[in-house]
């Protein structure tokens, strides 16, 4: 299934399965000599057309460098190979007591989070990927290959010099190959426990997570599903829960704290007019409460069969989340989109609007084009950006210049142009 609707597909004209980093480092050299662009592949999961072979030539699929190269459990990290997903990471340490919990939903490989700097729904309490990748070793255009923190470093903090890792972090494969990454861990909650709660307004949802993220509650997720999605979870997992602007939440602790948290919550809910608050204590439960955010995507295409989803991505500071909701969907209304669902990672300002579009039809795939720009354009007045975790891709090119500005977009350039003289990265992605 595509998401990708908005972008035509460009496949390349080879496609290389490297080993390990030294062929990859072989593969840049020939490339780079030859002026051929390089494609880098992790898992295809990406949805703004980042591995799109726009200008031809090699795409490396580091899928068969699946390694898992060393899991350090009292030192809370872990270092893989660039093939490695999330899921076969966190199967991998299940008898460790740790995992790695960055979820951006799909089953990603861990150096594609970091090209594009993945989250998902975790990021309330675990931060980005941003935040937790400690050291990560690439291949350069001209088949060099470099330690972002140095060979071997592995610690939680450093001073020594530019921050090199961050600078390929979100660099959606135009700066470098990334084959390998050294990430933190976590311990696993001892329990956990999760809720859904409704409310009759946006702004009820909103000030609820403001109010619970003042409180210090540590929250694990705390996500926010409008009316329209509720109605096709229940539709499509058989649930019948109330339709209205809901928050999922999840809280991860001791058992005796855990009550605590809920007493407090349930209270704020009630504040702000929510209602019908159920709590999850059950693995099974909880597993389903889950698998229904997670299949929203699947739930409203089914009421449209046929079509393709495209999915938004701005994020704002959370005190804007209402009027930016309120904002969007009157844009939608005006625009005649009749199949469009918001929901969203509210405990840090990061909302989706998911809309379904027949890719046969250039009328509807235009308004849908139009929408996301205006949408993603009110983020950047209320001082957000137009992606959260998506990245830029193919689809965000002129939004980031609104949002860096040209003398920020020319600083890139110019790290673009010292790293990849030839501009052989992945072009056409990221800017022009």
């Amino acid at each position: 299934m595509s998401l990708l609707f908005l972008f035509s597909c460009c496949p390349p004209e080879v496609v290389t399965f490297p080993q390990n980093v030294e062929q990859v480092s072989e593969i840049a050299i020939l490339c780079n000599d030859n002026e051929i662009p390089l494609i880098p592949f992790g898992s295809g999961t990406g949805l703004e057309g980042g591995i799109n072979a726009v200008k031809g030539g090699v795409c490396v699929d580091l899928t068969h460098m699946n390694e898992i190269l060393s899991v350090n459990p009292e030192d809370f990290d872990c270092t893989v190979q660039s093939g490695v997903t999330r899921m076969q990471l966190n199967n991998y340490l299940r008898d460790t007591g740790l995992w790695f919990p960055i979820d951006p939903g799909a089953d990603a490989s861990l150096c594609g989070m970091c090209s594009t700097s993945a989250s998902g729904t975790n990021a309330v309490r675990y931060g980005t990927m941003r935040e937790n990748v400690l050291n990560l070793e690439v291949v350069l255009a001209d088949g060099r290959v470099i330690n972002t923190a140095g060979k071997g470093r592995r610690t939680k903090k450093t001073s020594a010099g530019y921050n090199l890792t961050n600078l390929f972090v979100g660099s959606e494969g135009t700066l470098g190959i990334i084959t390998k990454a050294s990430l933190k861990l976590f311990g696993i909650p001892e329990a956990t426990v999760s809720a859904v709660c409704h409310f009759p307004d946006v702004q009820g949802a909103v000030d609820t997570t403001v109010q619970v993220l003042q409180c210090g509650i540590p929250i694990a997720r705390i996500e926010f599903l409008d009316e329209v999605s509720i109605d096709a979870v229940n539709k499509y997992s058989k649930m019948d829960m109330k339709v209205a602007p809901s928050l999922f939440l999840e809280f991860t602790g001791t058992p005796s704290s855990l009550d605590e948290q809920a007493a407090l919550v349930a209270d704020l809910c009630s504040m702000n007019n929510g209602s019908d608050f159920k709590w999850a204590k059950d693995p099974e439960e909880r597993s389903h409460l889950w698998k229904a955010r997670h299949d929203i995507l699947y739930a409203c295409m089914a009421l449209k069969p046929g079509s393709k989803p495209y999915s938004t991505d701005v994020c704002v500071p959370v005190s804007k989340l209402p009027e930016i909701i309120k904002r969007s969907k009157e844009e939608i209304t005006k625009a005649g989109v009749c199949d469009s669902f918001m929901l969203g990672h509210v405990g840090d300002g990061n909302f989706h609007t998911l809309f379904l579009a027949d890719p046969n039809n250039p009328e509807e795939v235009q308004i849908v084009k139009d929408v996301s720009n205006k949408i993603a354009e009110m983020s950047l007045e209320m001082n957000g950006t137009c992606t959260g975790e998506h990245g830029i891709g193919q689809g965000k090119r002129e939004l980031l210049v609104q949002e860096i500005g040209e003398t920020g977009i020319q600083v890139m350039k110019q790290i673009k142009q010292t790293l990849d003289p030839k501009g052989i990265m992945n072009p056409a992605k990221v800017f022009y």
